[in-house]
């Protein structure tokens, strides 16, 4: 499976970089439609720093369009001082503002999305949706909603970017690792109408949306959404222009909890799916291969999980019985360089030549990236076997605890796994004679398994030095 999955990226890798300009590329529009349509802007929050909420709502009020409405939909906040703060600032905004507040309320935040269709005024052509700690710009609607003009077109996406992470070490490391899903996979995936609808900057038809509502089974409801959208035959657009800034992930537990939840959903969307996608006639050729595909690379991570539970299995049994185990560099050295090979230098070579930032920061995004590879492992391992898991909301400010968690709390499962391998390196050395080709081979691979899990300590360390300091 691994050489399937290195064929794939190698495949992705060359047309990204030998591509001189896509042909299927959307850009802002210039022009309002004659009659611009009615918009309705949902954004839904749970337990956010009201601060967050209101600076966000200051922005879609100068927004630069002459007909939209927003509604807040706060999700189960159980504290008053939390949500009581947005709900004035709202009325102090005018009747284009209104706030419900939710309390008891089922599925997540699909259900509170949901509960915001039946509250959306019915002359509404457009939904947008953002999330409660992006700062828009006042052209977003302005230079995006002609493209609902073509009445085949169901989604009209922008991407997800970020302020405030310039001075934290751990946050521009954040940042610049999700640029490069928005800088190259969404362009690779846009080629072929295939992209990942993914939850704020966006904007749907609303009939189409009223009709297929938000699953609430599914936590990446988004990216679902846009697959189904796919499926009733409608088109999507991707213009890569920046129209709005949120904050990244407050520490490194919550950047972890994020990934585990989109490679769960990943899981979820495939499995509901796979008819479609594998024998279905509603998606194109180039759309099936993306959604069954796109996410080969998080096989990746839990094959090499899997492999890292049996070389430290493997070298214990060295080390009980020496005479009855071998070392087994056919089985291990294909997969192992393989996924460092498809983590590391493809990455690297790609962010050179499509992302915008320096050596310093496309050394960071790679090893932000392979810090979440346990994490991503255990959420595609557990996404195949559960069908539910509760919604976690990525905290985007520090949290407010009596007590901090320690630096390496966070990490615990990936240092044990780091000190298991590097201790099986050390030992093998001793068992099959320090100077044999076969145990500095074996060294090799012990070293390639344990490179994620340094690298998840080592960005852990970097988010505890980075602390509080703002970005």
């Amino acid at each position: 499976m691994m050489i399937a999955i290195l064929l794939i990226l190698g495949f992705e890798f060359i047309e990204a970089l030998a591509q001189p300009d896509w042909r299927r590329r959307f850009r802002p529009l210039e022009r309002l439609p004659d009659r611009p349509p009615r918009v309705s802007i949902h954004l839904a929050c749970h337990n956010e720093p009201p601060e967050m909420v209101i600076q966000t709502l200051d922005s879609l009020a100068a927004l630069d369009y002459p007909d939209f409405e927003v509604l807040v939909i706060d999700n189960n906040t159980a504290d008053e001082a939390v949500w009581r703060p947005v709900e004035t600032h709202c009325a102090r905004l005018g009747p284009r503002f209104r706030f419900f507040h939710l309390h008891p309320w089922p599925g997540f935040k699909a259900g509170a999305l949901n509960f915001g269709l039946e509250q959306t005024d019915p002359a509404a052509a457009i939904i947008a949706v953002i999330d409660a700690d992006y700062v828009v710009e006042p052209c977003w609607l302005r230079e995006l909603v002609g493209h609902f003009e073509d009445p085949q077109v169901g989604v009209v996406q922008a991407p997800q970017a970020h302020r405030e992470f310039q001075g934290n070490a751990f946050r521009r490391m954040a940042n610049w690792e999700y640029e490069g899903f928005f800088r190259i996979g969404m362009h690779h995936r846009n080629e072929r109408d295939a992209i990942i609808q993914h939850g704020t900057m966006t904007l749907v038809r609303a009939g189409l949306l009223r009709r297929l509502r938000w699953s609430e089974w599914c936590i990446c409801e988004d990216a679902e959404l846009g697959l189904r959208v796919m499926e009733e035959g409608f088109t999507t657009v991707y213009v890569d222009k920046v129209y709005g800034r949120g904050v990244t992930p407050a520490d490194f537990a919550a950047f972890k909890s994020q990934r585990f939840r989109w490679a769960f959903g990943a899981m979820q969307i495939l499995k509901a799916h796979l008819g479609e996608l594998l024998a279905g006639f509603r998606l194109s050729p180039g759309q099936r291969y993306h959604f069954l595909t796109g996410w080969f690379g998080w096989f990746a991570d839990a094959l090499h999980l899997g492999f890292s539970l049996l070389a430290i299995v493997w070298t214990l049994g060295l080390l009980w019985a020496p005479g009855a185990f071998s070392l087994p560099h056919s089985l291990f050295l294909v997969p192992v360089l393989g996924f460092v090979l498809a983590k590391g230098a493809f990455g690297m070579l790609l962010y050179r030549r499509l992302v915008p930032c320096g050596w310093r920061d496309t050394l960071g995004a790679a090893l932000a990236s392979m810090a979440l590879s346990h994490t991503i492992a255990r959420g595609v391992l557990r996404g195949l076997v559960a069908r539910e898991h509760l919604f976690t909301r990525t905290a985007k400010q520090q949290r407010r605890l009596r007590r901090q968690p320690g630096a390496f709390q966070a990490v615990r499962e990936e240092a044990g796994l780091l000190f298991a391998l590097l201790l099986g390196l050390l030992a093998v050395g001793g068992i099959a004679g320090a100077g044999s080709l076969e145990a500095r081979l074996w060294q090799l691979v012990l070293a390639a398994q344990a490179l994620p899990y340094a690298a998840t300590v080592s960005v852990a360390w970097v988010a505890a030095r980075a602390g509080e300091r703002p970005g």
